[in-house]
């Protein structure tokens, strides 16, 4: 036997060590995982011995169930913002000595900003070329999907339209993840 083969084979004997009930809830918690996810939940899956279409769903349903709860925060976070900057724009204040107006200035940046990353600004020249469904579909080559689709929520694209191209992605990218490592495991191991 080769080292990769007693890795694999010592990896499939302590899955094997859970409660096979468990061992797919394992894989969705893997898949919720940033930079894991659903592409790496389920080789993970595999490898432990997991039928590849159960690893395949499980990771796909925790990168699935992580992006909603992402898209959910980021979405009601950006209403928050942006209601409470369309108040400030129109607010004025009773103050100083004959009552004088004043208004808020929101104008100002708040301080230095942080340069983006350089997966964070391919993810943006990919959404000015090929739309939400390009950017959500190339996305994982560039950052994670749960940073994708914050991007695209908080960019202002509608939360709908971003959970119907994040789950498309998430599903044709673990798919071929999971087709993937299942050829390769059982070409090791035949």
């Amino acid at each position: 036997m080769n080292p990769i083969e007693d890795l694999v084979i010592g990896f499939q004997e302590l899955v094997a060590a859970v409660p096979e009930l468990l061992q797919p809830f394992i894989v969705m918690l893997a898949g919720m995982i940033p930079f894991i996810e659903g592409e790496g939940g389920s080789p993970i899956g595999i490898v432990g011995g997991i039928h590849p279409i159960v690893a395949g769903i499980a990771a796909a349903t925790g990168n699935l169930l992580a992006v909603l709860a992402v898209v959910m925060l980021t979405s009601r976070t950006r209403e928050t913002l942006t209601a409470r900057r369309g108040a400030r724009s129109g607010a004025t204040f009773a103050g100083g000595e004959a009552g004088a107006v004043m208004t808020l200035e929101d104008d100002q940046p708040a301080g230095p900003a942080k340069p983006e990353s350089k997966g964070k600004q391919r993810l943006k020249r990919w959404l000015v070329r090929f739309g939400v469904p390009g950017a959500s579909l190339l996305g994982p080559l560039a950052i994670p999907t749960h940073f994708t689709a914050a991007t695209l929520v908080a960019s202002g694209v509608p939360r709908g339209w971003v959970l119907l191209w994040q789950a498309i992605a998430i599903v044709l990218w673990t798919t071929l993840t999971t087709v993937a490592a299942w050829l390769a495991v059982s070409a090791l191991l035949a």
